[in-house]
């Protein structure tokens, strides 16, 4: 356990050592990598998207099992089973709850009165400052060399973009690794940063070996962006497969889609009725269209066959753009003593004004 420590408003928000958070990815951020992190002094996040809501539950009470450290959930504000799970977030005693899409100002007005910290994903300066304005205690902002859904502005351009517009803690992510991020990300005023590809490429994680093998061997050119998995850009490594993706062609594209609606459906025990509510909902939230609701239908399967059952030719691998500079797999907690080691190192070595 490292002894390095930099104090900001989002370790003070949180209660944890240090101002790195592990993301919550779908079929990646499970109990293991979660009470791992949290152990170690981060503040890690649950994916629960890919979960029911008994997995979440049970889930929840396996990372309490394993840490007293605070953690998180990340949940769909868009899922229709979302007040239940917002639910389970409050009864358990969850000290975060994450959002890839913002929440509404009453979801976030009934987590803040049972004491939850509500800290959602934005991707604009101006969203930032209506979450805010909603009550929300952060905000994390993703750049465009994040992994799995991204957008196209620069983490060192949309960042100080966010710091500006708000005055609750901003937390960075996109194309971090390392405490030399850390420390630029505190230069451009941020609180803290997130690291998704990085903690997913820890010996904790529970990504089978020959897919974290995929990845230690991508340089920084065989990460790219399609929107041929489920129609809106999406950062993941380029394979045979995302080749043949991206030269199917629509009717392929569709059938693909619902063959994997209906996979998803097994697995989570949803009903064609909620399928079909949250598409509505994400329809809305990002103004799709029916073809892209339907192709939405395949990143939590194709996702899936890679992350837990292995199959690289089958399913796909977000990746951040960073995932070109990683070549090793250390545990949480070396991983977190080394980026505040070298934070610190690299505060040190700056050269200092009379």
């Amino acid at each position: 356990m490292s002894d390095a420590a930099i104090a900001t408003p989002l370790t003070r928000l949180v209660g944890v050592r240090h101002p790195l958070v592990q993301t919550g990815m779908g079929w990646v951020a499970g109990p293991r990598l979660v009470s791992a992190a949290a152990e170690a002094g981060a503040l890690g996040i649950l994916g629960s998207a890919t979960m029911t809501v008994e997995q979440l539950r049970s889930s929840v009470r396996e990372v309490r099992s394993r840490t007293a450290a605070p953690f998180g959930v990340n949940l769909r504000a868009d899922a229709g089973d979302a007040a239940e799970r917002v639910r389970i977030i409050i009864d358990e005693g969850v000290r975060v709850a994450s959002f890839a899409l913002a929440p509404s100002r009453e979801l976030i007005a009934r987590l803040k009165d049972a004491g939850v910290i509500v800290i959602p994903s934005v991707g604009a300066g101006r969203h930032a400052e209506k979450i805010a304005a909603w009550g929300a205690d952060a905000v994390l902002v993703q750049g465009g060399e994040g992994g799995g859904h991204t957008g196209d502005v620069a983490t060192g351009v949309l960042l100080p973009q966010v710091v500006d517009a708000v005055d609750i803690p901003v937390i960075a992510a996109g194309g971090f690794r390392d405490g030399r991020g850390l420390v630029a990300a505190l230069a451009y005023g941020a609180s803290g940063i997130a690291m998704g590809t990085r903690f997913l490429l820890t010996s904790d994680s529970t990504v089978p070996d020959a897919v974290k093998s995929r990845y230690l061997a991508a340089t920084v050119k065989d990460v790219t962006v399609t929107t041929k998995v489920d129609g809106l850009p999406h950062r993941m490594l380029r394979t045979e497969l995302v080749g043949s993706l991206e030269r199917s062609g629509r009717a392929a594209s569709l059938l693909r889609a619902l063959r994997h609606a209906a996979a998803f459906r097994r697995e989570t025990g949803m009903g064609w009725a909620e399928m079909v509510r949250d598409g509505l909902a994400m329809r809305h939230g990002k103004e799709l269209s029916w073809s892209q609701v339907l192709l939405a239908a395949n990143t939590p399967m194709m996702l899936r066959a890679a992350m837990v059952d292995g199959r690289t030719d089958l399913g796909v691998m977000a990746a951040g753009q960073v995932a070109g500079l990683i070549d090793d797999l250390p545990s949480c907690a070396e991983l977190i003593e080394r980026v505040m080691a070298e934070a610190l190192a690299t505060l040190r070595a700056l050269p200092h004004t009379p």
